[in-house]
This record gives structure tokens, sequence and C-alpha cells, in this order.
């Protein structure tokens, strides 16, 4: 691996897994010692990371972003049209198998959200396996890249919510009804079950966190 491509995937998973919260300054000889790499990759990983809106110029520098609610509101518009379209595809072109298979394994997410940070992540790997599943059956590139693009501020968002055990187990029923949906080849119930998981979601953002 390059070490531009390094420096950017450990910089942008420590921003996604909250390591690096909002507000960190990215000094460049910090994250270049840190990361073992010189500081010309450093910047270049950097470059990327603003691209993505990931970091943002600061007064020292580059700072990571954070994801304030009148950001959150604009995404979660757009996640719905892509979302609720992305699903409803894969109703239709999907195989039911595979849906099937996530539906039983997300039903049985509540014994992963126990607040221990290793089953955490496993929880967190089931929902990116739906999102990667969906993304597949939709046979649609442009929309999946669109998704993608989407997503790479959804994780921070979904982080939001990592310290309430009774959201996290409601949202996994409501991923493994997604699931059914799209495995019953339901493309309007499939739909309405992302439209009813983004709002509870929405709203408990809204509720539980001020800026």
């Amino acid at each position: 691996m390059r070490a531009s491509e390094r420096a950017y995937t450990g910089l942008r998973g420590d921003i996604l897994d909250g390591r690096l919260p909002p507000g960190t300054v990215l000094a460049e000889v910090e994250q270049a010692e840190r990361l073992g790499v010189s500081r010309t990759p450093l910047r270049e990983a950097l470059r990327r990371l603003a691209a993505e809106g990931l970091a943002a110029p600061g007064g020292r520098g580059l700072v990571v972003t954070g994801v304030p609610l009148a950001a959150i509101d604009e995404l979660f518009e757009l996640r719905e049209t892509l979302e609720c379209r992305a699903a409803a595809l894969a109703a239709e072109r999907g195989d039911p198998a595979v849906f099937r298979g996530l539906q039983e394994e997300l039903l049985a997410a509540p014994l992963l959200i126990s607040g221990d940070a290793l089953e955490l992540a496993g929880y967190y790997t089931l929902v990116g396996r739906l999102d990667t599943a969906i993304d597949a059956a939709i046979a649609n590139a442009y929309l999946a890249q669109a998704m993608q693009g989407l997503r790479v501020h959804l994780v921070r968002i979904r982080r939001l919510a990592a310290d309430d055990a009774g959201r996290l187990t409601a949202a996994a029923a409501e991923h493994a009804a997604i699931a059914e949906a799209i495995a019953d080849r339901n493309a309007h119930l499939a739909s309405a079950a992302v439209t009813l998981h983004l709002h509870r979601s929405l709203t408990h953002i809204k509720a539980t966190h001020t800026s």
C-alpha cells in the first residue's frame, strides 16, 4: 500500500471510529510520526479527507469536522431519497435468500449490543453487510456510488447512538424489517420500512444531541 493511501486509510478510520473526535487538529508533524509516513503523503491524505468533508481548515491547520444538527437534517433528506429507492430496487432485483439470512442475523443482533466495544463493532459490521447487499442487489452503479459517498458521514451519525443500547436494539429490529421486506420482494414495504427507520433515527438524534 502506498504511503499516502496508508495515511488516508488510517486517518479516515480514526475519524469515523471517533478516535479523532471533531475539533482535533491534524498537525502534519504529529500525524506523520504517528502513522509512520513522511509529510508529503500525509498532505495528500489530508487533501482527500478535506474533499470528503471529514476535515476543514481551522486556526492551526486542518481540523476534524463535526456533524451539526443542521447538516444531519440535510443528510437525512438525501438519505431518504436514495435509500428508499435502493430498498425498493433491491426487493425487485435481489436474491431473497441473501436478505433472509441477513434478517435472521439482525433479529439476533441484540446479543451484540451490550456496550462491549468488540461486540458493538460486530453489530456495525452486520449493518454494513446489509448496506453492501443492497448495493449489490440494485444493479445500479450510479445509485450505489451516491450512497457510498453519503455513508462516509452516516457512519459518524450512527456513532451518536452508540451509548444508547435501547435505540440500537430498536434500530436492529428496523433493519431486520427492511431485510425481511426485501426478501419478500415487497418493494413498497421495503421503502416504507426504510422511511420508518430513518424517521426514528433522526428523532432520536435530535432528542439527544443539541449541537
